[in-house]
């Protein structure tokens, strides 16, 4: 059956979480606070709005709970009235057979028994006062001399629960207001209270008392321990899943950008040459219909191998990664742009692992792209130095350099990345002599491999830029 929805007051403010939102809770006001913000997206499209957690009976808005989370506290504090109600007619059965004189539990006992219960109610939106209140409210029984019995288990429950959720102060005040009212009343008051003829406590009942109050504190104290590290754990959980899922969108939007930009700069260079020629040359426009055909088909293809494996990681099909042994093609798409590329070698080539040899390809592929688009150079020089323990990319060319900030685009950010996760660098800026270039280095360690990507929102990379894609 679709939830009942009631129609969004018009300009109502934005959702918020409840109150009793604090201490250890705040994980889980985070998801009320998230859910709150999809109810009010879905009234923002609809008109519409699902009934929010804090509706319902009136318990569940008293016990301060959303949901079937509210059940709890009403399903304890009935079972707490059920165990003092029963625990303490016995106990007063107990006292007149065995104490020579009559402890009558009346009405207003019984009423004081609910009440303690009744205050647990609310132990999740006022701990600290419902503490302070069930230890109040069990000196006011035991003083107007009633049995013992299980009395005390409300100011158990209320303190327990005061410490968990950060009011430990609160607890041990209620715990110290019963501990000095059994004092005052057990040693003193007794001879004015009734039931007539009674006499003193026993110092050993009250230490005794002491001593299972310190307890129940510090074992609150230590489950509150326990959750609050159950949280952190949560929370560093929740905050690793996003950052890779952060890691993991910049990769797919860095591999978008290189797989696309490159081809969709040549196709459009070339169909600027087909319209321009296709009357006065038409071998040299069906010559660029041919090279738009084989950079659309190459695009295709790459975007196909992205996306499946985007599908089914680990199991689709997946051609050869391209590496540097793909620059004599790369220069070839260049050439067919209008772009001479001279690609040269320095020291003794050394193999690179399969994702830095992809990141080296990419950035030499984005910065021809860049000349192609933004320089207006006809020519470009590519060098690879293999110096030791590193790899140094150097692209120039001879296009007119753009002045300072100019960059706005993604490529240069796109290069820095793809850099830094393993451990190289990019610099990118105009010549002394004119033009641009671009200098990336990689290691070649496997322990500088290694290093981490830089999360999204670090710092900007190190460029002097024109416009970038």
């Amino acid at each position: 059956m679709p939830a009942r929805q009631v129609r969004a007051p018009r300009g109502a403010a934005p959702a918020r979480p409840p109150a009793y939102c604090g201490g250890s809770r705040r994980e889980h006001c985070a998801g009320l606070t998230h859910r709150a913000a999809v109810r009010v997206s879905v009234a923002g499209v609809t008109g519409h709005t699902t009934q929010p957690d804090g509706g319902g009976p009136p318990w569940r808005r008293w016990a301060g709970a959303p949901g079937a989370a509210a059940g709890l506290p009403l399903l304890s504090s009935a079972a707490v009235l059920l165990i003092q109600l029963v625990g303490s007619h016995f106990a007063a059965r107990y006292a007149e057979q065995n104490l020579h004189h009559r402890i009558d539990l009346d009405l207003f006992g019984r009423l004081l028994l609910a009440l303690g219960p009744a205050l647990l109610l609310l132990r999740r939106r006022h701990p600290g006062p419902v503490a302070l209140g069930t230890a109040a409210t069990a000196l006011v029984y035991l003083g107007a001399g009633y049995p013992y019995g299980p009395v005390f288990l409300s100011v158990l429950v209320g303190s327990f629960s005061a410490v968990v959720r950060g009011h430990r102060y609160a607890a041990w005040g209620a715990f110290g207001l019963l501990w000095t009212g059994l004092l005052l009343v057990g040693h003193w008051l007794y001879r004015w209270l009734p039931p007539a003829g009674d006499g003193p406590t026993d110092w050993a009942g009250d230490g005794a008392l002491a001593a299972w109050s310190v307890a129940v504190l510090a074992v609150a104290q230590l489950a509150r321990t326990r959750f609050e590290q159950r949280a952190r754990e949560r929370a560093e959980r929740a905050a690793a899943e996003r950052r890779r899922a952060d890691e993991e969108r910049l990769r797919i939007a860095r591999e978008l950008h290189d797989v696309l930009a490159h081809s969709i700069s040549v196709i459009n260079v070339q169909a600027g040459v087909g319209l321009a020629l296709l009357d006065s040359d038409p071998e040299q426009a069906r010559s660029a219909l041919t090279t738009i055909k084989a950079a659309s088909k190459e695009a295709l293809g790459e975007v196909r191998q992205v996306l499946d494996t985007l599908r089914s990681p680990g199991a689709a099909p997946r051609a050869p990664a391209p590496g540097l042994g793909r620059l004599p093609e790369l220069a070839e798409q260049a050439a067919n742009a209008g772009l001479r590329v001279d690609v040269a070698t320095e020291g003794e080539a050394a193999p690179l692992p399969p994702g830095a040899d992809l990141a080296a390809f990419r950035i030499v592929q984005e910065a021809l792209t860049n000349i192609v688009r933004h320089s207006g150079s006809r020519t470009a020089r590519v060098r690879l130095r293999y110096a030791a323990g590193a790899l140094e990319l150097r692209v120039d060319d001879e296009g007119p350099a753009t002045g300072e900030g100019a960059g706005g685009g993604n490529g240069l950010v796109g290069m820095r990345e793809r850099a830094a996760a393993f451990g190289g660098t990019v610099e990118a800026g105009p010549r002394p002599g004119g033009g641009f270039r671009v200098v990336a280095t990689l290691p070649l360690t496997e322990a500088a491999h290694r290093t981490p990507v830089r999360a999204a929102g670090g710092p900007a990379p190190k460029t002097t830029a024109r416009e970038d894609t």
